[in-house]
């Protein structure tokens, strides 16, 4: 018999996409009707649903134009990607990234549990605080680089990034992205609840942190061990052997790197900003490197085109990926999943239909990776549900919050995590294998807190009047 062969990711992508389109002439079609929020975003009303007249079926070139238009709709994430790609090889030509992971290598060399813990609780400090995702992609040449020089995997260095991005989602304390939105649709207090949220972080992230060093582990006993044996390196096979002293100049560069990075989570808090303004940042940066770096223009030119085009594969992917959830919308079959899967939970217990409401979120962001816009798609219909069940309106944001954060961390038409493990050069097979595990110990320890929660009825005394 043959040994079944993962496909490679594009493949499974546009797979995918087919699949949705054949769901479309299977599922029901139907809408909720919406109104437009004080904040200019589109919520659902709920008890509103109702199937359409008469089905439209998508067709084949249906499903080829969604292909651009998807690509389209991704051009802020796809551009961002691109850009940093040809940034960081305009960093890496000045040495500042070698000599950095020469200086970690001597004051953490013989300590990678460190680095990995250390990685994980800051990724998901920034996540929870702040609501950073896509501000890891730059960092992951650099961790892929650094695991390598301790003897570990590319693997390990995205598993460390996404554990970190999706575990600071799941319990953020006040992410402004997910939490808030889904407390100001629920008519909660803002930031209300936040003490169960800090006190589960920790536990949480020391999950996290025990999946990626158990493999680590793995692959320093043996690097036949390794999930991506069989992968070439993204850096390439030149095996580096002496890492230049951390100059002046490299320092500055670094310094500034930090400042970017700071004056971007300043400019999401205070301004709204987003990847436009992101990736302005992030040009800005590059060019004081190669200034600082005493790179030539032409050069920098050069190196800004290479590193764009080592991303050009991980560009194509997220295009696609994003073309999936637009096959569902284009098929009206995206509601009609929601209001499907919300029936059953009217007939199970409290705690029960708690568990459900996760289970639910989890599955629906496959088809709405967005966190606020899955908070305007299901929490206006949880909400009144979780009324009905006598469950505290805070426990369905918690629920909600479960669902959208720790399966960023898996479904392929998240855009942040296709391009993580594009540039890291991981097939969505391998990925999928190594998160898989995880993502079900973390969903066995949200549901112990989902019970818990109505248990002790977390977040009734918040009820609003009715």
């Amino acid at each position: 018999m043959a040994k079944f062969k993962v496909p490679h990711t594009l493949t499974l992508l546009f797979s995918m996409m087919v699949l949705a389109m054949i769901a479309t002439w299977l599922v029901p079609q139907g809408f909720f009707a919406t109104e437009t929020l004080a904040n200019g975003r589109t919520a659902v009303i709920p008890g509103t649903f109702t199937l359409v007249e008469e089905r439209q079926y998508l067709t084949p070139w249906q499903l080829l134009t969604a292909i651009p238009r998807a690509f389209a709709s991704a051009q802020d994430v796809i551009f961002f990607v691109m850009i940093l790609g040809g940034v960081l090889s305009i960093a890496r030509a000045t040495g500042t990234v070698d000599a950095l992971i020469g200086r970690l290598l001597e004051r953490h060399g013989k300590k990678p549990h460190m680095l990995i813990f250390m990685v994980v609780f800051c990724f998901a400090m920034a996540s929870s605080f702040i609501g950073t995702a896509g501000e890891y992609i730059p960092f992951v040449l650099i961790l892929v680089a650094l695991c390598r020089a301790m003897r570990l995997d590319a693997m390990t260095a995205v598993g460390m990034t996404v554990a970190g991005y999706g575990i600071g989602y799941g319990v953020s304390a006040f992410n402004p992205f997910t939490v808030l939105i889904a407390q100001q649709i629920a008519d909660l207090p803002p930031m209300s609840g936040n003490w169960l949220r800090f006190a589960i972080f920790v536990p949480f992230v020391l999950i996290g942190f025990h999946h990626v060093w158990s493999y680590a582990k793995t692959v320093l006993a043996d690097p036949a061990n390794s999930m991506v044996a069989d992968l070439p390196c993204p850096l390439g096979d030149k095996t580096e052997v002496h890492y230049p002293t951390l100059a002046l100049n490299h320092k500055l560069i670094l310094a500034s790197f930090v400042g970017t990075i700071a004056l971007v989570a300043y400019g999401i808090k205070v301004h709204g900003w987003y990847l436009y303004e992101l990736s302005a940042c992030f040009i800005a940066w590059g060019i004081f490197a190669a200034i600082i770096g005493r790179i030539s223009a032409d050069t920098a030119a050069q190196k800004f085109i290479d590193g764009a085009m080592e991303l050009t594969t991980t560009a194509m992917l997220i295009g696609v990926a994003r073309g999936i959830s637009l096959v569902m919308e284009d098929g009206q079959i995206l509601h009609s999943l929601v209001h499907g899967m919300s029936l059953p939970l009217s007939y199970v217990g409290a705690e029960a239909a708690a568990v459900g409401m996760l289970i639910i979120q989890t599955l629906l962001n496959f088809f709405v990776p967005s966190g606020s816009g899955q908070a305007y798609v299901t929490m206006p219909l949880m909400v009144p549900l979780a009324d009905l069940l006598h469950i505290p309106r805070q426990v369905a944001v918690l629920a909600y919050q479960f669902g959208d954060g720790f399966s960023n961390m898996i479904i392929p038409t998240n855009a942040v995590l296709m391009g993580i493990i594009g540039i890291a050069g991981i097939p969505y097979g391998h990925w999928f294998r190594f998160c898989l595990p995880l993502i079900l110990k973390l969903m066995l320890a949200s549901s112990v807190v989902l019970v818990l929660s109505v248990m002790f009825g977390y977040g009734a005394g918040l009820q609003p009047a009715m």
